[in-house]
């Protein structure tokens, strides 16, 4: 076993891999299969997923730069101004330059906003009844994704090229 993986799907005469063999297709299609299971819960309150995962940071702390939104959330500027403008056409927030920094834009809620926190209470243990998982097999989940998205930001790109370069050669031993 090389870093805790099965050797086969390295070591396989075919670099052919069904997408559902890949854990990068099974996490991407949980993913969809999330913002499906979040449309009917968001849609009563007007929020797409993307929107609801904006109002969650700011209902956390209030008064962020669009900076630091992205940074929560791991969005950047370009995908984050369109829905932080259509956050702020329903009324749920505003924007404005920072006063100390004109180049940064501070979001704010609006009393619509804050008021919408209420509603939106009852999401999360919604979609854990959903998902059929208790909340310790919920944190245990988190936990491992955390640590996955971590090692892969992280990670060694030079190493996983060279991996992909010599596939499907036996993988090199990983260096202590």
């Amino acid at each position: 076993m090389a870093n805790g993986l099965d050797d086969s799907l390295a070591t396989e005469k075919t670099a052919l891999i069904p997408a559902s063999d890949l854990l990068c297709f099974s996490v991407y299609a949980t993913a969809h299969a999330f913002m499906r299971a979040y449309r009917p819960l968001l849609a009563p309150l007007g929020l797409t997923y993307p929107q609801y995962l904006v109002m969650v940071v700011l209902w956390e702390r209030d008064a962020r730069t669009v900076k630091e939104i992205g940074e929560a959330l791991s969005l950047d500027s370009g995908t984050l101004t369109p829905l932080l403008k259509r956050l702020e056409a329903a009324g749920h927030v505003s924007r404005s330059r920072d006063e100390s920094d004109e180049r940064r834009v501070v979001v704010r809620l609006t009393p619509r906003g804050d008021a919408l926190r209420a509603e939106a209470a009852g999401i999360p243990a919604a979609l854990g009844c959903v998902m059929g998982l208790d909340v310790s097999a919920i944190r245990g989940l988190r936990h491992q994704l955390a640590d996955l998205r971590l090692r892969l930001e992280t990670g060694d790109e030079g190493e996983a090229r060279r991996r992909v370069t010599s596939y499907p050669a036996e993988p090199r031993s990983p260096r202590r």
